[in-house]
Parts: C-alpha cells; structure tokens; sequence
C-alpha cells in the first residue's frame, strides 16, 4: 500500500468490513482471550496517538486477515514521517573533529554534547509494549475488582502500582509518561477503594490524594471527575454527608464522558437525601437520569470505574428509601428489584457483589418500613447466607443498622424480629474479625 502510515491503513482495513472501532476491539480480545482491548485504544491507534506494539501488530494482522508484514511496513512508514526513525531507537554517532583548528575543536566539543543529549533521550526505561501491557492489566484488575474476592487482587495492585511508581521515577517519552501517569491513578484509585471496602477511611483518602495528583499530571478529566466520586464516598461514609455532596459537585464540574456524571450526580443525590435535603436531592435523582440519557459511544474502563445502569438504580434506591414516604418506599423498591435483576443478567465478571448486597439490604429496609416482616427476613437471607469475607465494611455498618432497628419498640420484641436481629448481629461480628478481610502482604 506504498507509503501508507499504521493510522490509515488501520482505517481503510477497518472501514472495508464496514466495522466500528469496538467491533475490531472485539475480534482482537476474541483471539487474545480477554477482555482488554477497547474501541477507544483501536482509535488511539488510528490516529497514531500511540503506534502498535509487535505484539498488538500480529493479533491485528489475524483479526483482518493480512500478513503481519504489511502492518510492520506501516508502521516504519509512520515512525520514518515522525522522527526519521526505522522500528528501532535513534542513537546518534558521536562526530569526529573535521578541521585542526581552535573554532572547529570547540564545534566538534559542542556537537558531542548534542548527541551525548540524544543517547540520553534514548535511556527510556519504558516502551509502548510496556504502557500497552500496564493498561491491560489495569483494565482487568478493574473489572475482576466488583465480581472477585477483594484478597485475590489487592497484592497485584500494590505490585503494579508500586512498579508503575518506579518507572515515573525513571524516564519516558512525554506520550508514555502521560500513560504511566494516568495508570498510577487507576492504581491509586483501586487502591483507594480497598481501603474504602476495608474500612481504613484515612488511608483511602491518602490513596485518592495521590490518585488525584497522578490525574491532573496526565490532564484526564474523566479520571479527576471520578477520584471526586472516591473522595464523596469517604466523605459519606464518615458522616460528613455535606462535604460528601459538595465533594461530588465538584466532580460535576469536570468535562468528562461516559458514565461518570450520572456516578457523580447519584452520590449527591444519595448523600443530600441522608442529610435531610429533600427537594435538592431529588433534583439529583433527576440529573443523574438525565445524564444516563446522555450518555453516548463506548471506551470507558470497564468494572469499578464504570457506573453500570445497574448500580445507579441501586443507588437510587438507597436515595429514595432516605427521602421516606410510603410513594418513595415504594419506588426505593421498585428500584432495588431493576437493580437486582439486571445484575443477575450481566455478565460473571459484571455482577457487583457489593451492590447485589446493597440492594438486597434497601430492599429489606423498604420492607421493615411497609410492615412485612416475612418480606424483610427473604430479602436478608441472600445477605446472611453470603461468606463474610465478601462484605465490605459498608455493608457491615448497614447490617449494624438494620440489627438495631429490628430491636426497636414498634416490634414489641416480636419473636420473627428477634430471630432476625440475632442472625444480623452474628453476621456481623464474622464480618468484623480480623481474618475475614486480612490482606496476605508480600513478605
């Protein structure tokens, strides 16, 4: 195809099978046999923002049919227009003096330390396989982290963050820092969320500190949008319900795609309802609706930086069950059961332990404040039949609360209260010992 660059050929190969850049994403996790690969990395690689790894070239050579050669062609095309480079890196011959006299040795002193600067620049200790392969990981860490024990992956994410840490400290081309960079926050922002999940609220926010500076280093709105998302979480989840809604307006304020202002405006919304601000948390319900309206195109990070249909209409439950009123129970219901049925629809790696366990909680509580108590101990036993070791400390703190209100007058010491209250107290003290969420550190 003479001097066509990676980009266009990526783009005329594509366009002849009438394919989308999700559509190639897909075929090239098909044959790799994950789900790493998204439309928007087959775009980045279309605009040459970043150019194929030799790995990447042959699975996309399987995934159109081509000899890989072609595609190698391409690319040393596309690397010769931006650098005057082959595949390889540039290392530039140290010149000999050319003339005996005073003016040219101090010409040929000042041209050695010209390319003493380029072999400098050529001392990288990070390559685009590298990036592309930290990216990849990320993104399943990302996706495993809502349907896996958190165990199974908390010491890859500390393993991975604190490499992607050595290597900012090292030297990259400015494109692959920025990668570097923005992997270092969905690490920090994972990390921060283990914490979170583990009760150790001092040490997420440090996590989302150092997530939100890794952000604004590699420019991402979408990622600084949903660091605020973290940083309310903490907030709510100490009891300071005001600054966890201020948190997630500012988050708003960000200009960020994809799912995250219907995340941001559902934490308003949830935390403005706890704080007894009716009328304006409502107002939140409706804007995080009228944000999943808009949503439009695909290319977020799947899993726990995804804000799923699903988790909003748990969301939204909680927030309705906080507003009160027999018409807001009733809805916080209907909510709880969308939400409920859509992950138990979703794909294994897609199914939110944590927030099929939320939603059967509200559900519970929607029936403990209709009256019906066989409704409530049905929807507890999905909760109470669970292995401990998958509640996070949310879900423990919400069990807490549900014990309490079960042993409240209006019961009257009831034996079905009882017996539920026991069932919720014992399930939460195995919650709560040391061994059920005890990380396994690398020694």
């Amino acid at each position: 195809m003479g001097d066509t660059g990676i980009g266009a050929l990526l783009v005329r190969l594509r366009t002849a099978r009438g394919w989308s850049q999700q559509r190639v994403a897909d075929e090239y996790n098909a044959l790799e046999g994950r789900s790493a690969k998204t439309g928007k990395e087959i775009g980045r690689y279309e605009r040459e923002v970043r150019i194929p790894t030799p790995y990447a070239r042959k699975h996309l050579a399987q995934v159109f049919g081509v000899d890989v050669a072609l595609l190698d062609q391409a690319v040393a095309i596309s690397k010769g227009r931006r650098d005057g480079a082959g595949d390889g890196e540039v290392v530039l011959p140290v010149p000999a003096p050319t003339a005996p006299c005073a003016s040219g040795d101090r010409l040929s002193e000042d041209a050695v330390r010209s390319a003493d600067f380029a072999r400098f620049i050529a001392q990288r200790n990070a390559d685009e396989f590298v990036v592309e392969q930290l990216e990849a990981d990320v993104h399943r860490l990302a996706r495993m982290y809502v349907s896996h024990p958190l165990m199974e992956q908390y010491v890859e994410i500390k393993r991975l963050r604190d490499g992607v840490f050595e290597l900012l400290r090292g030297r990259q081309h400015p494109r692959q820092t920025r990668d570097l960079y923005l992997s270092a926050s969905r690490l920090c922002g994972l990390s921060a969320h283990v914490c979170l999940d583990l009760g150790d609220y001092g040490s997420a926010a440090t996590h989302a500190r150092t997530a939100r500076a890794c952000a604004e280093a590699a420019g991402h709105e979408g990622m600084l949008a949903w660091v605020r998302s973290v940083e309310s979480l903490i907030a709510y989840w100490t009891g300071r319900y005001e600054q966890a809604a201020r948190l997630a307006q500012v988050g708003r304020r960000h200009r960020a795609s994809g799912s995250i202002g219907a995340r941001l405006a559902s934490l308003e919304a949830r935390a403005l309802a706890i704080a007894g601000d009716t009328a304006d948390a409502l107002a939140a319900l409706s804007d995080a609706e009228r944000s999943r309206e808009a949503i439009s195109g695909g290319g977020e990070v799947l899993g726990v930086f995804d804000f799923p249909a699903a988790k909003q209409f748990a969301y939204a439950g909680t927030t309705l069950l906080a507003v009160g009123g027999q018409e807001h129970v009733q809805r916080a219901i209907v909510c709880a059961e969308t939400a409920i049925r859509l992950y138990r629809s979703a794909d294994g790696d897609d199914q939110s332990v944590g927030d099929l366990f939320a939603a059967h909680l509200d559900l519970a509580s929607g029936h403990m404040v209709l009256g019906d108590l066989d409704g409530t101990a049905e929807m507890l036993g999905f909760v109470l039949q669970s292995s401990p070791e998958r509640m996070s400390a949310s879900i423990v703190r919400r069990l807490t609360v549900l014990g309490r209100e079960l042993g409240g007058p209006q019961y009257g010491g009831a034996a079905q209260a009882v017996h539920l209250r026991d069932r919720l107290q014992h399930t939460v003290v195995r919650a709560s010992l040391p061994a059920a969420h005890t990380p396994e550190l690398p020694t």
